[in-house]
């Protein structure tokens, strides 16, 4: 069984601020060492609820965060930016793994909440329906007949995948308390969670389904500024002084469209 482990970093255990989470920031170093922790255990786990194969891509900012020599032996690893998709690879793969996400924009108390852009993106929805990069990324994987087994972040990161994702293992590692600002268990007892977590979504793989968007998708997106929208254009639609809304056959095309405009 091919697991994909698609790992952000403001969701992961230990972070709770944004200096750990920016190339610049004093704390960075810290927050990629507990980063790549958090994905060993999540390899871990797959490999113990029966992977055969673990693909994990580094999806935070640049996608050069993990920390290549520590990652455990078993894993491939994805880093940097890439031509073929938000995924690369990711077709072929039997579950979709969501490691270390955030919840979307506007959560109250959630840790770093923000969708895809804090500077730039307010709200986004998909097909009339306020959401966030898990169901962006569900999307995306369901498009391909992939389901999300697991996704872990703060305690409001999973209230949000559950409402999106039947039957997905949620695994809580924090408890948000702000955006800066959070309730912390122990690195050895949010690795055990991570760990327990993965073996049972792999375990669960087989019996869940992916999530599907009717096409053709429609994707709206609410800026933060004024001044920033796009030209007109075909498959877009200009809907008030910072929000369009563009069209597509697919999740990823959509988000190609709204990116790119």
């Amino acid at each position: 069984m091919k697991i994909y482990v698609m790992v952000d970093m403001e969701g992961i255990s230990g972070i709770c601020r944004a200096s750990q989470v920016r190339g610049d920031g004093a704390d960075y170093q810290e927050g990629r060492r507990y980063l790549t922790a958090e994905v060993n255990a999540c390899v871990d786990g797959c490999f113990a609820g029966g992977a055969t194969q673990v693909l994990v891509q580094d999806a935070h900012s640049s996608g050069h965060n993990l920390i290549w020599d520590q990652v455990d032996g078993r894993a491939e690893l994805i880093q940097g930016r890439a031509e073929a998709g938000r995924m690369p690879d990711l077709a072929g793969c039997d579950g979709l793994i969501l490691l270390g996400y955030h919840a979307m924009a506007g959560t109250p108390e959630a840790v770093l909440e923000h969708t895809m852009s804090s500077a730039c993106w307010q709200n986004v929805w998909l097909n009339g329906r306020l959401a966030g990069e898990v169901a962006i990324d569900a999307g995306i994987a369901g498009d391909l007949g992939i389901p999300v087994i697991m996704a872990s972040g703060c305690d409001k990161l999973c209230r949000e995948a559950r409402r999106w994702l039947k039957g997905v293992v949620a695994v809580t590692v924090k408890e948000g308390r702000a955006c800066e600002g959070a309730r912390l268990v122990s690195a050895e007892v949010a690795h055990a969670r991570i760990r327990a977590g993965a073996a049972k979504a792999v375990g669960k793989c087989p019996t869940l389904a992916p999530l599907k968007f009717k096409a053709p998708v429609r994707m709206r997106l609410e800026l933060v500024s004024r001044g920033l929208l796009p030209r007109l254009r075909p498959n877009t639609k200009i809907l008030d002084g910072r929000t369009f809304e563009v069209t597509a056959e697919s999740v990823e095309a959509a988000l190609f469209l709204l990116c790119g405009a």
